[in-house]
């Protein structure tokens, strides 16, 4: 019967192998279930055959009174994080100033918890937590449950390796609707559940979990006449550790760059959370070379996906004057970076919203970017509220020019009514040099706000005036010489931008940059466009009666009129330039995604095309979405298209749509 038990323990680790490591699977879970239960029947009928390693302990049952403290021998440091691809240049030239020429293994960041695994004589005797990166917390009780973490090798052998304890996102999903059946409070994401599952002092808690591994680093490869990470890697596989397949070696920062867009796309896909990509030097010889600091290895930085969301303080709540009088609360918060740029404000909309999420000031807030782009406030966390938070009050007065606030009928927003309220017009003159309309580059918020106040700027024709006050410039702070000329050529060459960005940039209400866009291209002229009735505007798709009365309002006026004839003076293109609009059936009032990689078009060229016969494009898929267009390595939206049933088109498909239209 020993013998029997060797052979059950041989079988099992075998297949744990196959199965966690090489996701090779060689025999069923129901052959696998019989044959752990078997050992399961023999170690009990004799406790005194039970080897330490027996696969049997992946099950759980020890219970300790505390986490005990781990030196490492090596510490176990972390990595300097970066955000962005000029970060990751920057890397790559302070690695090339030593005199190497970098090789470079991406690997995936695996979002879970660090963790060091010891072995003698290819035995687990410890698993440890990273702690400080000197002093850890002895986990191994739990650690000795994950079935992904061999308790034996292939070799006998004495060694230290680290890697990621993790838990997927179907277990997460799984173990929630068991808790939710028993009203027991949910987990709130995979690495959270991971920690709070290691960190059990009942190994029986671990064990339901589910917990899985990847190992990724070996400290001292020389030892094992190993001289690059990437062959460290394969000789961990190969004693039964499990490696992420998902790495590459590389030869290039741009190839750096390739592989991170690539992983970004399949990452909702993954079964495992990834929060981004690890980046190290290859060559064992050349990591001595770079050394650490005191915190990081100089070899290695981890590239962080833009967060989805974060936390921060609500410090205030500010008004702004836009440019048609709308007030709007704005929340300022402590810096933070949010999709890879630092925010520290968000617009919260109107007063109902505020109210809506119940926020004061002195809130703990999570925070995202909308489409990528526009910071948002998504709720507070009242329960980090401490008492000292104060109520939102809405204003009554106009911040800018203290005329009383109006509420429009079956409206939400307050206006101020004050037509000559200085605000305003500041924010019309900011709006004209926007990047979507003028795109005039060095004319920011603040330096709008100045040239106003000194009287250089009044109206948007005298931006094309400024250069009168080049002498005046040249006596303010921050302009000099160069940065005036280059701001006065910007002002000269966005006269010959598009007409679309001059529409936008009006003001007109109610038109945002792709109805200027749409205008523009139906048009061709401003000279048409001002002529326009609002039954010629409806009959364009996507211009209903709102925009058509918006628009014909606008050039009724005569002080509109009078603006657009002295822009035309100064020489302003007023003609379209890109595309010229063809309505087809196709494409007409219809409502697109792009999802993937795309060869043969870019994203902007593939939206253009798009425009030019009439359709729109839109970042996410719903059922109003009429056609989902696919390139390689597509992402969940692809999925959700198949799910809602809705029309998908390759490229290849899509360019035979364009060339037949």
């Amino acid at each position: 019967m020993q013998k029997r038990m060797l052979e059950l323990i041989d079988i099992i680790n075998e297949a744990d192998y196959n199965y966690h490591t090489l996701d090779n699977p060689t025999i069923t879970d129901q052959e696998y279930d019989k044959y752990l239960r078997e050992l399961f029947e023999i170690e009990e009928a004799h406790p005194e055959w039970v080897l330490e390693d027996s696969p049997t302990k992946h099950a759980g049952g020890q219970i300790i009174e505390g986490f005990e403290k781990v030196t490492h021998n090596i510490p176990m440091m972390s990595l300097s994080d970066v955000f962005s691809s000029s970060e990751l240049i920057a890397f790559d030239e302070r690695i090339k100033k030593e005199g190497i020429k970098p090789q470079y293994v991406c690997e995936l960041k695996i979002d879970g918890l660090s963790v060091s695994l010891l072995y003698k004589k290819g035995k687990l005797i410890r698993a440890a937590t990273r702690g400080d990166g000197t002093i850890g917390e002895d986990i191994t009780h739990n650690v000795k449950t994950i079935k992904s973490v061999p308790l034996k090798l292939k070799e006998e052998i004495d060694i230290e390796v680290r890697g990621e304890i993790f838990m997927n996102k179907k277990t997460l999903e799984e173990l929630n609707k068991k808790r939710k059946e028993k009203n027991e409070p949910l987990l709130q994401n995979c690495r959270n559940a991971a920690a709070g599952s290691i960190r059990q002092l009942d190994s029986k808690i671990a064990a339901e979990r589910k917990l899985d591994s990847f190992i990724y680093h070996l400290p001292n490869p020389l030892d094992y006449d190993l001289y690059n990470h990437h062959d460290a890697l394969e000789y961990m596989k190969g004693l039964g550790f499990k490696t992420n397949p998902n790495n590459r070696v590389v030869n290039s920062i741009e190839e750096v760059i390739e592989f991170i867009d690539e992983k970004a796309t399949i990452r909702p896909n993954l079964p495992y959370d990834i929060d981004g990509v690890v980046i190290k030097v290859n060559n064992i010889k050349d990591q001595q070379k770079m050394g650490y600091t005191a915190k990081y290895p100089k070899w290695a930085t981890a590239y962080k996906f833009p967060a989805e969301e974060v936390l921060t303080k609500l410090t205030d709540i500010i008004f702004t004057v836009g440019r048609t009088g709308q007030i709007t609360p704005n929340a300022v918060l402590e810096p933070v970076i949010v999709a890879g740029s630092t925010v520290s404000r968000a617009t919260l909309h109107n007063e109902d919203y505020v109210k809506e999420k119940d926020l004061k000031i002195g809130d703990i807030v999570s925070i995202r970017k909308a489409g990528d782009v526009i910071p948002e406030v998504v709720e507070v966390k009242k329960e980090r509220r401490t008492g000292a938070e104060s109520d939102f009050a809405m204003i009554k007065e106009c911040p800018m020019c203290h005329t009383n606030l109006i509420k429009k009928e079956g409206q939400v927003d307050y206006y101020c009514s004050n037509t000559k309220c200085p605000a305003r017009h500041i924010e019309s003159l900011i709006h004209f040099v926007s990047r979507d309309a003028m795109n005039i580059d060095g004319l920011g918020d603040r330096i709008m706000e100045d040239f106003y106040n000194f009287g250089f700027i009044g109206s948007v024709a005298d931006i094309y005036s400024l250069k009168e006050h080049e002498q005046d410039l040249k006596r303010l702070e921050g302009f000099g010489d160069k940065s005036i000329t280059n701001l006065l050529s910007a002002i000269e060459k966005s006269k010959e931008n598009s007409l679309e960005k001059l529409i936008f940039g009006l003001g007109i209400p109610h038109v945002g940059a792709k109805t200027a866009k749409l205008l523009a291209g139906y048009f061709k002229e401003m000279d048409n466009l001002e002529k326009t009735t609002i039954e010629d505007l409806i009959n364009i798709p996507d211009i209903g009666e709102i925009i058509a009365k918006s628009v014909t309002t606008y050039f009724e006026n005569p002080h509109n009129k009078a603006i657009v004839e002295e822009l035309k003076d100064l020489g302003l293109n007023m003609k379209y330039l890109g595309q010229k609009i063809e309505i087809n059936e196709k494409f007409a009032n219809k409502s697109f995604v792009l999802t993937g990689s795309l060869q043969i078009f870019t994203r902007e060229e593939a939206k253009e095309k798009i425009e030019s016969f009439g359709g729109k494009t839109t970042d996410s898929v719903s059922k109003k979405t009429s056609v989902v267009i696919v390139g390689e390595n597509p992402g969940s939206k692809y999925k959700k298209a198949q799910d809602l049933g809705i029309e998908i088109w390759t490229e290849e498909e899509f360019k035979e749509n364009i060339e037949n239209a």
